[in-house]
């Protein structure tokens, strides 16, 4: 099969097209054949070496973590899933693997690709759609009423962070910029920022949750948007040592593993229509190297996705 590997962490060139075996079909896993796979800031952290103490690595090492598909075998100890299903999923980082024309991916940590969705936009609801459920329903157990400051209110993330606050009844305010303003207002956002040109340090206070997918100076100035015992969930960079208390608040980050009933629960409510996702550039799976560079060049809108291989014909 074709894929994506790396032979030695470095920058965006290590990446090559090349053949590679089809992984083998554990007793438990899926084998998938890959139609899109996402694009996500994980995969040049990964590919660069930055996370390599944390994450272990043998090479060659096949890229990416998001992928939909459809099944193409079912190991032996696998039920509710078979041959043709289209599906979606999230890897696990210890395999992974997804620029590839075949995956196998533990059968926990897939679910059904909505009815509703494309291939390529179903890549954009496990990864960002599961950290946004563990950041707001499981670690903030947010509650109608509470006002919930969102950071990158227009991203991947973010977008579904604002739809299921909202859905819970939530008061949600986002900051966003450029097209991104309309975007967040359009998905129930009570107030949005325009952060390239307005403080919101200065414009939001007495938040009951922040959910920070920025780190450095965007999380640095939301503890006194704060009120006192409220919760800043971070997503992108843990807070620093001792900084929630000193601000009066508490400060927790958020690592999400991969779990297909989540992801099930995010596909109902996607056909339901109660939930959107966002898809920005379309690649090639040749074209991954130019993907990434847009992606560490901070130019990258919405989810970034790979084209492995034509939809299935209905």
């Amino acid at each position: 099969m074709k894929s994506i590997r790396i032979h030695a962490y470095g920058g965006a060139d290590t990446m090559q097209l090349e053949d590679a075996p089809v992984p083998e079909c554990g007793a438990s896993d899926l084998l998938v054949r890959v139609v899109a796979a996402g694009v996500n800031p994980i995969d040049w952290k990964i590919r660069s070496g930055a996370m390599a103490r944390g994450i272990e690595r043998h090479f060659p090492l096949t890229l990416g973590w998001v992928a939909a598909g459809t099944v193409a075998a079912t190991g032996g100890a696998v039920t509710g899933f078979k041959s043709g299903d289209e599906v979606c999923f999230y890897a696990e980082f210890a395999r992974g693997g997804c620029y590839a024309e075949y995956v196998a991916v533990d059968a926990s940590q897939v679910a059904l690709k909505p009815r509703t969705m494309s291939f390529a936009h179903a890549v954009a609801l496990p990864m960002s759609g599961q950290a946004a459920w563990t950041a707001l329903i499981e670690t903030a157990k947010i509650q109608p009423g509470m006002r919930v400051l969102v950071h990158g209110a227009a991203g991947a993330l973010g977008s579904v962070a604002v739809q299921l606050a909202r859905e819970v009844g939530a008061k949600v305010i986002g900051t966003a910029s450029g097209t991104g303003l309309a975007l967040v207002a359009g998905l129930g956002a009570e107030q949005v920022i325009d952060h390239r040109n307005e403080r919101f340090e200065a414009l939001v206070k007495d938040v009951d949750v922040v959910l920070d997918t920025l780190g450095g100076a965007t999380q640095e100035a939301s503890w006194s948007t704060l009120r006192p015992g409220g919760l800043l969930v971070a997503t992108a960079v843990p807070p620093p040592p001792g900084r929630a208390e000193a601000a009066g608040v508490r400060g927790l980050f958020v690592f999400t593993r991969p779990d297909g009933r989540v992801l099930a629960e995010l596909a109902r409510r996607a056909d339901a229509g109660r939930l959107q996702v966002f898809v920005g550039e379309e690649f090639a799976l040749a074209d991954a190297k130019h993907a990434h560079r847009i992606g560490e060049a901070g130019r990258s809108r919405a989810k970034m996705v790979l084209h492995v291989a034509a939809p299935p014909t209905p």
